[in-house]
């Protein structure tokens, strides 16, 4: 018998995804009972989570398993991976705000990854809420949905008040009824690390969704170089479990390291087996960004955060900061706690490096240290919050430079007299503005002669501070070369930046 003979149909995995503050968790939330928005850090989902519903369709009861994917612009890595996970996703629209630009970001996760979805017009209860100008910003971004030009399904929903809630989950299983997706329960279990973060009582602690096989209690997971007996074995709602199919989301604690989020995983009876597995999976390595001879001003960080997902949102907004002028390098990364070695690599650092910890705490030998020696501690739990402050951070250790910066250029046009190195001129501004008392070069065929100043400017026969683009002027010009006709005078002023 093959493999396909006992491929059966399996619950869809779907991906709620949006525009920050269009009511994604909301949504979820109400599909769940429960109240997960109220505790989330400045209202923004900030890691990716599984859940398990039963919806009845059709007088058949069937489970959906969801993906809570974040919307800040910040998390997009973790976004796209939740759509590379799903089979199908939501796009939450608000009824009030219509599409914005991280609408159009997940659409573009979804569409890279290939996967059908369903468009949830939500807050349809809101005062201001106006679904038929929802829909045409739809179509205005090349969203075409269904009885408009298109063949997108779509829903009206509140997910405060449930009004559409049920005819979304309809639509959901009708769509993956037509993607007829398949599952074999009597193969080992594959899917996806979708979180992994490291608890302080139990170790190492990983999210994982099956996407086909069974997993049972007793075997052995590995995930890229991660490995984990399947012994504290969670579902969703955190009860122990001994066994789950596909779909199914899970938690397993015990990994001999953190797995990478994103990594795929599979189940194996044998320990042996699984070792063997591990073995063979090539490792990352780091490769350094920075060397003695770069002449970019180093940045070093210790970041601890309370998962890999985090840690990878956090990573994308240090490469946001970057430019030519500094380089970040993180010198310690980590999920947990920070500690005493945190601490001691920060004092260590010859480039005073910044240590945050995010959403985590600070062990008590480390604190007594870090004020022990006058290193500050930054504590965040909103991504935007840390991004704005470390922004300011860098911007204040990167030494001053002053540079030159162009007000304007003019062309001779005349040579009227001159008196040792003072040269009375006509000319004409050919762009930005000429003024008095500033700093000018004398250029002449592109190459700098001589620098020297402004002393007098005159528009007409009146005495001006500045004369503009396209406007004639007479001036008296300082310098040490003899200005002549077809000279151009760059006008500047040195700034600090």
């Amino acid at each position: 018998m093959t493999s396909t003979d006992t491929n059966i149909i399996r619950p869809p995995v779907i991906a709620v995804m949006g525009h920050v503050d269009h009511g994604k968790s909301a949504l979820l939330d109400y599909i769940r009972k429960t109240n997960v928005v109220a505790s989330e850090a400045g209202g923004i989902t900030q890691r990716v989570s599984a859940y398990e519903v039963v919806h009845e369709h059709e007088g058949v009861e069937k489970r959906i398993t969801f993906l809570d994917t974040p919307g800040h612009e910040a998390f997009a890595k973790i976004r796209a991976r939740g759509a590379s996970v799903a089979d199908i996703a939501i796009l939450v629209v608000s009824a009030e705000e219509g599409v914005k630009p991280q609408t159009l970001d997940a659409l573009s996760a979804i569409t890279q990854a290939g996967i059908p979805y369903v468009v949830a017009i939500n807050k349809i209860d809101k005062p201001n809420a106006d679904p038929n100008k929802t829909k045409a910003s739809l179509i205005e971004h090349g969203i075409y949905i269904e009885g408009m030009g298109g063949n997108i399904p779509f829903n009206e929903v509140s997910a405060k008040t449930g009004q559409g809630v049920d005819e979304l989950l309809d639509t959901l299983l009708l769509v993956a009824e037509l993607e007829e997706l398949s599952g074999n329960a009597t193969l080992p279990a594959q899917g996806v690390v979708i979180e992994a973060h490291r608890d302080p009582k139990k170790g190492v602690a990983a999210t994982l969704v099956i996407k086909n096989g069974t997993l049972k209690s007793g075997e052995y997971v590995v995930a890229d170089s991660s490995m984990a007996p399947v012994r504290i074995f969670e579902n969703f709602e955190g009860r122990p479990i001994k066994e789950a199919s596909f779909s199914s989301p899970v938690r397993i604690i015990g990994f001999d390291s953190l797995p990478s989020v994103g990594s795929t995983f599979r189940s194996y009876e044998r320990k042996k087996d699984a070792e063997l597995a591990k073995a063979t999976t090539p490792t990352k390595r780091a490769i350094a960004a920075w060397n003695e001879d770069d002449e970019r001003h180093l940045i070093p960080l210790v970041i601890k955060a309370d998962t890999t997902g985090t840690l990878e949102a956090i990573a994308h907004e240090l490469q946001k900061l970057e430019n030519e002028r500094i380089v970040i390098s993180t010198i310690v990364e980590g999920v947990g706690n920070v500690s005493e070695g945190d601490v001691h690599t920060a004092l260590a650092s010859s480039h005073n490096a910044i240590v945050i910890a995010f959403n985590v705490g600070i062990d008590a030998s480390a604190r007594d240290i870090a004020m022990q020696n006058g290193k500050e501690i930054h504590v965040f739990n909103i991504i935007y919050k840390l991004s704005e402050w470390l922004e300011t951070a860098i911007k204040e250790r990167i030494p001053k430079m002053e540079t030159l910066e162009e007000i304007g250029m003019a062309k001779v046009m005349m040579h009227f007299s001159s008196v040792k190195n003072k040269y009375v001129i006509g000319g004409k501004v050919k762009s930005g503005s000429i003024k008095k008392g500033a700093r000018i070069r004398i250029l002449r065929n592109e190459t700098v002669l001589s620098e020297g100043n402004i002393l007098n400017l005159q528009s007409g026969k009146q005495s001006v501070d500045s004369v503009n683009e396209g406007d004639e002027f007479g001036a008296q010009v300082q310098s040490e070369v003899a200005v002549q006709p077809g000279d151009m005078l760059q006008c500047y002023e040195m700034v600090i930046k």
